[in-house]
């Protein structure tokens, strides 16, 4: 079957280079029963990827199931996966069969892999080498015959450097890699899907179907779509909705398209979300760390700097930050040989260094750990304090998933 036919069959739209190739990958490893790993940004399709496999192969009449590894918990996956026995666990009220044993003679997808748990990983990669699972709380080994094909926005690679991904499981994944283009290397397409979806939304909702002005068009294509196709969808069938002129110009397609100045955030072009909002990344603690480390230095920087110019200003001040950075500190009177007044100089317990040939503000040095891992605790920690140990609460300030913040705890070592 040719690109154009599967194109045709699961409605994907574009022409790029990278696209084609990817499809093209897909076809010619679908009649084996090898193992695929797509990799991709979060709405770039994946899944269709997934289908065409399936759908292409041998096993076509047999179960499809798709899991999201990172929509299950950790202490449900196991069962989920592999089944279990009555009794195996509370709860446990029956004996279950796992998607290994329902599927057997199918494919299944596993989507997120890169979310699964390492003793979850250490069971898989028993199923893709020996073609065996044993069952949550049972002795018996069992055969399956499975086509696994997994899907990723994560670089695995790099988890596998951190431990955070079994590597020779990654090797056994990675037999057949299929990349799915992110919207912003296919620019040539996303004007075609933006009329696409317009004709469709049109038709769904029996209105006229809107059309983009030369300066929206631009607007399209110079837009970053962090969200990939999905956004791209989501954005057109809102003007198809909202719009009341059909004949989008620059200026109304502006009030739809997110204020990307708006985050003062770094964007991360290098991978996405995941799709169920579960896991904001955990480069995003450290992006917020690392802005509230300089704020607090800045702070301190001028209020030294004003106690220098100003001397006696600052008695009887709190010496208080905005977020509680440096809190009350204690004061001390500078004894000089030909100045028995007495100048209030702030003592932190970190050394402080002030040049006198030079701006002060410019060489102010504060000697003070700026180890990652700990900057990363010791935030976890303010949070916990902050919402009295209320996990859900903690995780929502941080900007991460309770699931994700749970693995921290343990990480770490915290107690809540």
């Amino acid at each position: 079957m040719d690109i154009q036919s599967i194109k045709n069959r699961f409605g994907i739209i574009g022409n790029s280079p990278a696209l084609n190739y990817a499809l093209q990958v897909a076809i010619q490893v679908a009649n084996t029963d090898l193992t695929v790993l797509i990799v991709g940004e979060s709405g770039v399709g994946k899944e269709i990827f997934s289908q065409i496999i399936h759908s292409l192969s041998p096993r076509k009449h047999n179960p499809f199931i798709a899991v999201n590894c990172g929509a299950i918990p950790e202490g449900t996956i196991d069962s989920e996966l592999f089944g279990h026995e009555k009794g195996s666990f509370t709860g446990a009220v029956d004996s279950r069969k796992g998607y290994f044993e329902t599927v057997n003679g199918g494919t299944l997808f596993m989507d997120e892999i890169g979310e699964m748990p390492l003793g979850t990983q250490a069971r898989l990669l028993r199923v893709l080498e020996n073609s065996e699972f044993i069952r949550v709380g049972s002795s018996k080994v069992q055969k399956t015959d499975v086509r696994v094909i997994a899907a990723t926005n994560k670089d695995l690679l790099q988890a596998t450097q951190n431990n955070k991904f079994r590597e020779d499981l990654y090797y056994r994944l990675n037999t057949v890699p299929i990349r799915v283009p992110s919207l912003r290397e296919r620019k040539e397409d996303i004007i075609l899907l933006f009329r696409k979806f317009a004709v469709d939304f049109a038709e769904r909702y029996r209105t006229s179907p809107i059309q983009l002005t030369e300066e929206a068009k631009s607007m399209l294509l110079n837009y970053g779509w962090p969200g990939n196709v999905r956004e791209l969808k989501n954005i057109a069938e809102q003007i198809s909705v909202l719009s009341e002129n059909k004949s989008i110009s620059g200026q109304e397609l502006e009030k739809f398209l997110p204020k990307t100045g708006s985050n003062p955030l770094p964007m991360v072009l290098g991978s996405a979300p995941s799709t169920n909002a579960e896991f904001m990344n955990e480069r995003d603690i450290l992006y917020k760390l690392f802005f509230d480390l300089k704020k607090d230095v800045t702070e301190m920087k001028k209020m030294f700097f004003e106690i220098v110019q100003h001397p006696g200003s600052m008695a009887g001040m709190p010496h208080v930050m905005d977020d509680g950075f440096v809190q009350d500190m204690p004061l001390v009177r500078a004894q000089h040989d030909n100045n028995p007044g007495a100048s209030v100089i702030p003592v932190t317990s970190q050394p402080m260094i002030l040049s006198e040939n030079r701006d002060i503000q410019d060489h102010i040095i504060v000697d003070e750990s700026l180890n990652i891992m700990d900057k990363e605790k010791e935030l976890i920690e303010r949070a916990l304090r902050k919402h009295k140990g209320k996990r859900k609460d903690a995780a929502s300030d941080l900007g991460i998933s309770e699931r994700t913040l749970y693995r921290k705890l343990k990480e770490y070592d915290i107690e809540d």
